[in-house]
């Protein structure tokens, strides 16, 4: 894409930054399920696992991934959610231990997805649990946007995670989280920070959709379009993709990474991958390049699929 092309080579006059981004977990197997938990939205998704997901999302290169994520020491790991499926309280304590493998709280931060929310009352459990995973700076008591800053980058995770009802997977982006977003964009782009928004549904028009899609996208590119920001990343689709969405100067890249939990070798999902970014501050101008690591459609070997500038 010709538009993320490399600004010239100038002096280095800051430190290389280095990012993560997984998504999509869905914990496997799901633990075992007592009755009465599955009387509300549950049974739906209880259903859609035992005939389909169990076998899609098996996770069975997760280990794997995590271990080779990790080896690449990441100054800073993103999650764009759905760590668990249904939101049982045993899926929450599990996703903890999840959680401490990828790293400590310090260097991996979360925004939520649709199934961490998957019942009323759900994620307010695990935000409790997974506590400082979850958290960082904020402009006020509310909790999302929190920002993650690691040198000249500035990470700000949103939430579109709500409770939906059976069927549904949508998310919302409210007016008064477009207000703080647009408030954090302002003062840290003034600031000169490398600026990544994570949100766990994709923004971007391509992927609108009333049942699956975002409430509220036309709200969060219009925040981009006015305050800027040099980076958004998202989950939510387990693809493998790359959008833009308008900034005030210029597109804004979005990009989204294949579920982590996908199986290995299928045939019509992405498997399982992660994205690593590196991002250096080159005079007053960024360098930012992309590496797709993960399993191809053949064979079990993590690999580099694709590096790409993005700045």
């Amino acid at each position: 894409m010709s538009h993320f092309l490399a600004t010239p080579d100038v002096a280095i006059t800051g430190p290389m930054i280095s990012i993560a981004h997984i998504s999509d977990i869905h914990l496997a197997p799901l633990p075992k399920v007592k009755p009465w938990e599955l009387l509300n939205k549950r049974i739906t998704g209880y259903l859609n696992w035992k005939l389909k997901r169990q076998r899609d999302l098996n996770g069975e290169g997760l280990v794997a991934l995590v271990s080779h994520l990790r080896a690449q020491e990441p100054d800073l790991v993103m999650v764009t959610g759905d760590l668990v499926n249904v939101a049982l309280d045993a899926e929450i304590v599990r996703a903890h231990g999840w959680l401490r493998s990828l790293g400590p709280e310090e260097r991996v931060c979360i925004s939520p997805g649709n199934h961490d929310s998957y019942v009323p009352g759900a994620f307010e459990k695990a935000r409790k649990r997974w506590a400082g995973y979850v958290d960082g700076e904020r402009s006020d008591p509310e909790h999302f946007p929190y920002v993650r800053k690691i040198g000249d980058v500035a990470v700000i995770s949103c939430s579109s995670s709500v409770p939906t009802p059976p069927w549904m997977a949508s998310g919302l982006f409210s007016e008064g989280q477009a207000a703080r977003l647009a408030s954090l964009l302002t003062s840290l782009g003034r600031e000169g920070y490398f600026r990544v928004v994570l949100i766990h549904h994709p923004p971007n028009v391509e992927a609108d959709n009333f049942r699956l899609g975002l409430h509220g996208a036309r709200r969060f590119r219009r925040v981009i379009k006015d305050h800027g920001a040099e980076l958004i990343l998202h989950g939510h689709t387990h693809r493998s993709s790359i959008h833009t969405v308008p900034g005030p100067t210029a597109d804004v890249p979005v990009i989204g990474v294949a579920a982590a939990g996908a199986r290995i070798g299928d045939p019509v999902h992405d498997p399982a991958r992660y994205n690593l970014f590196r991002i250096e501050k080159h005079g007053d101008a960024w360098s930012c390049v992309m590496r797709e690591f993960g399993y191809q459609r053949i064979g079990s070997e993590i690999v580099m699929r694709l590096q790409m500038r993005i700045y």
